[in-house]
This record gives C-alpha cells, sequence and structure tokens, in this order.
C-alpha cells in the first residue's frame, strides 16, 4: 500500500511541474501575443493622430485636439492620448491619463533619441494599462512622440483564466492518469510479480511440477524463463546433493553426473571430447516470425546428451532445422541447451542430394534393413555408396580441423552412418582415441556378406581403438563376419582385431538412460488418473496400455495391433474398458518402405476400432506426430503397461524410458526377446512378436497381475537401470578408450 501512496503523489508532482512549466510558457506567449496586438493598433492610432495633426497646420483651427482623441477613443476603444512635440514639450493630454504621464516621460526620451517603437503595462489608479510610445518624423528629424492609452485588465483577467484552466486541468488530468497508472502496474506488473514471487517460493519448497508452469504475461516472460532456469539449477543441484548424502549412507556406489564429471577430468586430462553423430542434439525451426529451439526424437540424442551435459566438449552432427544456419556463428558453431550451455554444437551442411543418397540411401535402404534382419530386403547402389564415402570424408576433414592444436584428443563416433570416419581420422592423426558405438543390431555373416562393400565397411570401422555394441551378441556376431572377410588376427580371448601393427578392441556396452537415486526415490509428481489422461485426448476407458515408437518396420507396430485385436476378441470382457494409446512419430517418409508403413499402421488401428468400437470408446488411439519428452511422461506413468514388440531392435531405450518413470512402483513391461533390454530387464513380460496368441495373452497377464508381484518386477527392473545407467555406460566407455 504504501508504494500505491508514493507512486500516487509522486505521479501528481511530476504532472504538476509539467503542467506549471507549460502554463508559464503558455502565460508568456499570450502576453507576448497581446503585446503585439496592442503595438499594432497603437500604430493605427499613431498614423490616424499624425494625419489629423498635419491636417491642422494646413487649416489652423478647423479641427481642435479634443475632438481628434475623442474620435481615436471611440473607434479603437482607448483610455486617451498624450502628443509631445519635444522630449519634455506636453502639447496635449486627454485628461484621464494625466496621472500617467509620469510613466511615459523616460519612454518618451529613448524612443525619440533611438526612433522605435516602445510598450509596457502598469497598473494606477485602479487600472491596468498599457501605454506605447510612438516616435513621429518631421523631415529627417525626430522629434516628436505619441503615448497611447489602453486599458489592459481584460489581459490579466486572460491570464489568470489561463492558470484557473490549466490548475484545474492538471489536477484532473493527475489524478485520473495516478489511478489509472496504479491500477495498470498493479495487474501487469505488481501482480504477475507476486506470482512469480509465489511460483519461486514454490519451486524452492520443492514443488517440481511449477516448473512446468507457463507465465501468461508475455512480456515478464524472458524474466520468468530465466527464473526458471535459475530455480532449476538450485533444485538440480539441491537434488544432487541429497543424492550425494544418501549414496554415502547407503554405501552405494551409483554414477551420478557429477561423479560422471570427476572421472571424464581425471581420464581425460584436459583432452578434448568429441561426439560425431548424423542426428543432432538440438535444432532451431521458424515458428511464425521467431525461432525456436526443440530436441528431436532420438534415442542417441537420449542417450549421449547427458554425457556432454556432464563432461564438456564439442558435438559434430549435421544441421537439419531450417532456422539452423541462422543462429550459428561464423564458425557454424552454438552452444547448448539454450537455457544454460554446458557444450559446444558444430553443424555441418549436407546437401539435398547428400542426403537423398547418404542418409536414405546407403545409411536407411541398405545398412538399417541389413542390420535389422527384419524381413525387409536392403537396397545397394552405387550411388549411394559414393555419396555415403564423401560425407564421411567431410566430417572427417572437420573433426581433423576441430582437433589441429589438441593432442590425444578422445572421438566417439555414433551408429552406422559413419562406418568409415575411424579409418579416416586415424589416418591423418594416430595419436587420437577413437571409438565408435554401434546403436543397431550386427548381423551373422552371412546376413551381412550381402553388402557389396562389407571389407570397406569393416576396415573403416576397424580403424578405430575400440568398437561398441550393445550386447555381446551383437560384439560376436561382428567378430565371426571381420574373421571370415579380412585378412586379419581375431583374439577372442580378448576380443580384439589385429591388423599390421592396429589393433582394435570390441566390447558390449549396454546403452541407458539418465536415471539416478534421486529418480529412483521418486519427485512426488502429482499423477493424473488413466480416465483423466485419456479425457485428454478424448477418448474413453478405465485403464490404457502404451507403445512409443517412430514409425518404423523394425518396431513391430502392425504384430502390436493384430496383439491387440487378438485379446479383445479372446477377452471380451475388457472390450469399452481397456483402451491403447499408441505414440508413433514418422520417420524417414521419403523411402517408400516407411510412407507405405504409415498408410498400413493408419489403415490396421481403423480396421480395428471400425470392429470394436461402441458408445464413442475405440481400442486404439494412434498419435501420428512427433511428442516431447514431457507430452509421453503422463502416458508412461498412468498406463497399466507398456508394449515393446521390437522384431529386432539393438537395446530399445523406450523400455527403459517407461521402468524409470514407474516411481510408484507399479505398472508392467511387455518386452520383445529379440531387443536387446531384454538381457537386462528380467522383470518384464518377455514375448516373441511374431507370436499373436503369446502377445494376447500378455496383455491380460499384465492387466491382471497382482500388485505385489508388479512392484517386485518393478523394483528389480528399477535397480538394474540404476545401476547401469549412462552416466556408467560413459565411464566404461570412456575408460576402455583410455586403456587402450
Amino acid at each position: 500500500m504504501k508504494i500505491n501512496y508514493t507512486l500516487f503523489f509522486s505521479i501528481i508532482l511530476a504532472t504538476g511541474i509539467v503542467a506549471v512549466g507549460f502554463t508559464i510558457f503558455q502565460v508568456s506567449s499570450e502576453r507576448n501575443k497581446m503585446n503585439l496586438e496592442m503595438l499594432a493598433r497603437s500604430s493605427q492610432v499613431s498614423d490616424e493622430f499624425s494625419k489629423a495633426v498635419a491636417s491642422l497646420k494646413e487649416a489652423p483651427g478647423t479641427r481642435p485636439f479634443d475632438s481628434i482623441t475623442l474620435v481615436l477613443c471611440r473607434k479603437y476603444r482607448l483610455l486617451g492620448i498624450a502628443y509631445y512635440t519635444d522630449v519634455d514639450s506636453l502639447v496635449y493630454a486627454t485628461r484621464i491619463v494625466r496621472e500617467f504621464l509620469k510613466y511615459a516621460r523616460g519612454d518618451v526620451l529613448r524612443s525619440v533619441t533611438s526612433d522605435t517603437v516602445s510598450g509596457r503595462f502598469f497598473r494606477e489608479g485602479g487600472y491596468f494599462v498599457y501605454q506605447s510610445v510612438y516616435p513621429l518624423n518631421e523631415g529627417r528629424i525626430t522629434n516628436r512622440a505619441i503615448v497611447v492609452y489602453m486599458e489592459a485588465g481584460y489581459v490579466s483577467g486572460d491570464l489568470r483564466q489561463i492558470w484557473f484552466r490549466n490548475i484545474i486541468r492538471w489536477l484532473i488530468q493527475a489524478v485520473l492518469v495516478a489511478i489509472v497508472t496504479i491500477l495498470i502496474l498493479r495487474w501487469s506488473i505488481f501482480t504477475p510479480l507476486n506470482q512469480l514471487v509465489r511460483w519461486m517460493g514454490s519451486v524452492r519448497a520443492g514443488n517440481k511440477e511449477q516448473l512446468k508452469q507457463t507465465f501468461a504475461f508475455r512480456y515478464l516472460r524472458p524474466l520468468h524463463t530465466e527464473a526458471k532456469h535459475l530455480a532449476t539449477a538450485v533444485t538440480e543441484a539441491r537434488a544432487a546433493a541429497e543424492e550425494e548424502v544418501k549414496l554415502r549412507t547407503r554405501g552405494e556406489s551409483i554414477w551420478t553426473a557429477a561423479r560422471l564429471n570427476e572421472e571424464a577430468k581425471l581420464i581425460l586430462k584436459n583432452k578434448m571430447l568429441i561426439v560425431v553423430s548424423n542426428r543432432e542434439p538440438y535444432m532451431h525451426i521458424h515458428e511464425g516470425r521467431e525461432i525456436r529451439c526443440m530436441i528431436p526424437a532420438s534415442g542417441m540424442v537420449t542417450a549421449m546428451e547427458p554425457i556432454l551435459k556432464a563432461c564438456g566438449g564439442l558435438w559434430v552432427a549435421t544441421g537439419s532445422g531450417d532456422a539452423d544456419r541462422e543462429v550459428v556463428d561464423d564458425r557454424d558453431k552454438i552452444k547448448v541447451p539454450p537455457e544454460e550451455p554446458k557444450y559446444t554444437l558444430r553443424r555441418l551442411w549436407i546437401s539435398k542430394e547428400e542426403e537423398e543418397h547418404f542418409y536414405y540411401g546407403f545409411s536407411n535402404e541398405g545398412l538399417w534393413p541389413l542390420c535389422h534382419v527384419a524381413h525387409t530386403r536392403p537396397a545397394f547402389r552405387t550411388e549411394d555408396w559414393q555419396y555415403y564415402q564423401s560425407v564421411n570424408r567431410k566430417f572427417a576433414n572437420a573433426i581433423l580441423h576441430e582437433i589441429e592444436e589438441e593432442e590425444n584428443p578422445f572421438i566417439l563416433v555414433q551408429d552406422y552412418h559413419f562406418a568409415l570416419l575411424p579409418a579416416m581420422i586415424k589416418e591423418s592423426r594416430p595419436d587420437a582415441r577413437v571409438s565408435i558405438f554401434w546403436h543397431i543390431p550386427w548381423p551373422n555373416p552371412e546376413s551381412f556378406g550381402i553388402c557389396p562393400w562389407q571389407k570397406e565397411i569393416l576396415m573403416g570401422m576397424l580403424g578405430a581403438d575400440l568398437i561398441g555394441f550393445h550386447t555381446q551378441y551383437h560384439c560376436n556376431n561382428f567378430l565371426s563376419t571381420v574373421n571370415r572377410a579380412l585378412e586379419s588376427r581375431v583374439t577372442w580371448e580378448s576380443f580384439t582385431v589385429s591388423i599390421g601393427d592396429h589393433k582394435t578392441r570390441v566390447s558390449p556396452f549396454p546403452i541407458s538412460i539418465s536415471f539416478t537415486l534421486k529418480d529412483d526415490m521418486g519427485e512426488g509428481l502429482r499423477d493424473l488418473t488413466p480416465p483423466a489422461i485419456l479425457k485428454t485426448i478424448a477418448a474413453q476407458g478405465g485403464l490404457f496400455g502404451v507403445g512409443v515408437d517412430r514409425i518404423d518396420y523394425t518396431k513391430g507396430i502392425l504384430e502390436r495391433f493384430h496383439a491387440i485385436e487378438r485379446f479383445l476378441e479372446k477377452y471380451p470382457e475388457y472390450q469399452g474398458n481397456f483402451t491403447f494409446i499408441q505414440i508413433g512419430a514418422p520417420s524417414r517418409t521419403f523411402i517408400k518402405d516407411y510412407s507405405d508403413l504409415v498408410d498400413d499402421v493408419e489403415k490396421e488401428a481403423a480396421q480395428i476400432n471400425k470392429k470394436f468400437q461402441k458408445n464413442g470408446w475405440a481400442p486404439i488411439i494412434l498419435l501420428n506426430r512427433h511428442h516431447s519428452h514431457d507430452e509421453i511422461r503422463p502416458f508412461y506413468r498412468g498406463a497399466a503397461l507398456c508394449m515393446v514388440t521390437s522384431l529386432h531392435d539393438g537395446m530399445n531405450l523406450v523400455a527403459k524410458e517407461f521402468v524409470a518413470s514407474r516411481s510408484n512402483g507399479t505398472g508392467v513391461l511387455i518386452l520383445s526377446k529379440f531387443t536387446g533390454a531384454a538381457g537386462e530387464l528380467s522383470g518384464s513380460v518377455i514375448i516373441n512378436p511374431y507370436d499373436v496368441e503369446e502377445m494376447a495373452d500378455a496383455i491380460k497377464t499384465a492387466i491382471e497381475m497382482p500388485e505385489e508381484e508388479q512392484r517386485l518386477r518393478m523394483n528389480q527392473m528399477r535397480q538394474t537401470i540404476l545401476r547401469n545407467n549412462i552416466y556408467s555406460w560413459a565411464a566404461s566407455l570412456l575408460k576402455s578408450m583410455d586403456s587402450g
């Protein structure tokens, strides 16, 4: 309230000062204007009087002075006239103005001497008078003057009226401005600031849900955003401190971002860390007139981002956003994450032709189906292979430029897009420590032998010091392929390949997610009920299951739908009560197999819905668009079950994300035995995605599983992910690279 009074009177004072200054200026201008008007009128009187006096000289006695002044006084509303024939010789003065002549003597002298007109205001005998003196010339000699007196009381009245009107206007305007200003400030500044204060207090008290709150007042959003980043940093720091205390108390040896950071310092010893991938961790896109930063959907990004956040370094990737070029510096770099930069992103640009042949062609129509053995025939074209080589060389040149001044840099090459890159880097920089992690499966030697350029790919990969796969099974397949295709020495005891003087170690590194003790203890998030979550997407039902996948033929989405159809046929009591939500991000739609798959998935969902839907209920809800992690999280947390039915997969982080989200300890994971995750998450319900009957029964088992058993299984899986999180994975990888 005190600030309101202060502001109120401050506004009145400020506007009062402005009003007084303006009024003084207006009064002065008005006085000058009236002065000019009176001088103009006096000039006319002077001319007529002087002509009348001249006519008297020509015809003496024909018109006395009284007659002349009477006519002029009536005509121009004068008080009177005085006439001087010399500086001090008064010839005539109207009777009423004789008492004013004392003001004229000095003015007459000055006007006659300087031959200039003069005027002044004065008060005398109850009159407010304006006196003007006009010198008259006789030949070339100025020795006469006419003094004209006008009543100027109206001038004083007009000036007083200006002061009065301006003061009233000022008072009204000042009060209105003060009131409106206070109301606007209270509504647009003080109210949102108070909301911001309450919000920060709530966040400080530990309510993390408040961090998701958006701010209605757009002009204060930058302040809210910075406060949000600060609150997030404080919350994370507090959580990390609490986590360290819990770890020490429990004697746990669990990897955290802070622990990885310290371990990385010991391993790297100020050496540069570079991650190379095709997919960038952040992309910038145009959204109206603004540029928005978004995180693309990618398991690889989910896995690698926490490492560079913890360790710092450089991430080299293809720029894919339509606004990416607009935000980088002259070296094509940008600090990320935007809210709290911790590492550098270097973007490389590839042409449409390079993207078509390198990415869509050789990588995703050749290597992807080849490695997944998913009953889709791989396509190998010479032109695609040539572009694959040239893009790998482009990335190699960029990386070599970045490490020119670095000694023994650590380079982590990601995935099947860059199989040739390790050898290209090692050719020029043998001192660099290079690893390549293959995020997808490696097939048996017979399958990989289909590739016309298998030797070149293997030699490119074997340029690395370390090759990582998700499972030992994939490592064994790779070593068998090398043993059959290349002149090399494969040592199975140590899982190494030697070609000449160079030795490459091949090891399993089951990749994971960012999951630590503070996540395992639960965050007290407010969960919506399953019906409430279904309502957000205009769906019905009492409970639901969820699937989260890119729409890819390796994910077994059609097989999953067939299982849901069979489940509802075998167990009709769940019709109208169980809904399956398929979150399916479109992927690689420029490839015909993928665009056809999108059509098939939509048609299959529509056919099943048509078969079973009743009273507004439909068994399958297909959300065919990209979703952020925040959008997916409520579905993970509220689902009775999650189905991961990959026909062949390297690891599948969706399975681990679902388990990590279940802080309440319930929920069931139905998991394909053809995923790398199946070897770790033994608490899941393992299924064969090709067996529709088995999957249908697994859905019933998951729905009807007792809560005690759910908690037992979920706790086991959460502990597995906790001990083998992404920080543990990164530490193991860096240690293996460092050990040689």
